[in-house]
């Protein structure tokens, strides 16, 4: 699936609908925090509750997406501020148009440290697919067309010299189902969802996303064109109390710096927007089995989202003629990789 100016001219008339319903948020207000109920988006939960956006000078409101792109449609409208999702073709396809721009990085893959996993179904494990060298022809899922599933199952087949037949299931909840079934036969995902999968007998690690793409920036920071070039007092001090929230995440979850009082706090923190409809008890393992790093003071790996807008283009998936300079803003954070 290509995001044709069709296509794109949708999800802009998408946002321009949305804007009508609500008024863009002004400098100085109450900025608002687009968000997913994922481990990976607790800079934010952390920094809301252990008030270091109020520290930072704003009064910020979360909102929850049940998915990545109706949250860059929000921001490209002005309903939403910042947010934090992977890359995407249709992320690339709004920047393209002047809606969005990507201003820091969140979470990574980092070599040493327990990230996304390579699964396969059981069917698929008991037939040989046990390890990356057999996604040749294998059914892969993935949400839409140059989604990050997309991203991650190409390479990591290509690596091996293969190439999966991807199956788009729009939501990761119609992936874990089919998964389950034995309807597709692999899939990549963090481990906060790999790891109880895995447990349950149905499903199978055959590796590791990092031994593949071991500086993979897996999401990153964005906010709207306009607040990037015209509200820098805002989205600077967005970045400060974030940033604050994801060091907190890494000395605590990553690095285990604080002892296991410490974690427990932050566990309980978390819960309150994560694995909501599970008791305290049943989150917690998968809160923490979740903790990969996220990026210090956001600062984005500028060779990884290179390498995703490089494979992209490839796919016919976005204009060939976008440059990096499109849809990225190095100018707020440091860059890692350049």
């Amino acid at each position: 699936m290509t995001f044709n100016r069709r296509q794109t001219l949708a999800l802009m008339g998408a946002a321009a609908a949305s804007g009508l319903a609500t008024p863009a948020i002004a400098s100085g207000k109450k900025p608002v925090v687009g968000a997913l109920s994922l481990t990976s988006h607790s800079g934010s939960f952390i920094a809301l509750e252990r008030g270091y956006f109020k520290e930072a000078g704003l009064d910020v409101e979360l909102k929850f997406f049940q998915a990545a792109q109706p949250m860059a449609v929000a921001i490209a409208s002005g309903d939403v501020d910042f947010g934090v999702t992977a890359i995407s073709g249709g992320l690339i396809s709004l920047a393209d148009k002047g809606a969005v721009k990507v201003i820091g990085g969140a979470l990574s893959e980092e070599p040493g440290i327990d990230g996304q996993k390579i699964l396969a179904s059981d069917a698929a494990f008991q037939a040989g697919l046990t390890s990356a060298t057999g996604l040749d022809g294998k059914r892969f899922g993935m949400t839409t067309a140059g989604s990050s599933f997309h991203y991650m199952g190409s390479k990591i087949a290509g690596a091996e010299g293969g190439t999966p037949q991807f199956v788009p299931l729009q939501k990761v909840g119609a992936i874990i189902g089919a998964l389950k079934s034995g309807q597709i036969d692999a899939w990549s995902i963090v481990p906060h969802i790999a790891k109880p999968l895995a447990g349950s007998g149905a499903v199978h690690i055959i590796g590791n996303v990092a031994d593949y793409l071991p500086n993979y920036q897996v999401t990153t920071v964005f906010t709207s064109a306009k607040n990037a070039s015209d509200e820098r007092g805002l989205t600077e001090s967005f970045l400060k109390g974030f940033g604050m929230g994801v060091s907190d995440y890494n000395a605590t979850m990553v690095d285990k710096e604080n002892g296991d009082e410490a974690i427990n706090e932050m566990v309980d923190l978390i819960h309150k927007y994560v694995y909501t409809d599970r008791p305290r008890e049943k989150a917690a393992p998968s809160i923490i089995n979740g903790s990969m790093r996220l990026n210090k003071d956001a600062a984005i790996n500028v060779a990884s989202v290179a390498d995703q807008l490089a494979w992209m283009q490839a796919e016919g998936l976005v204009n060939s003629e976008i440059t990096l300079e499109t849809f990225l803003d190095t100018s707020y954070v440091e860059t890692i990789g350049a």
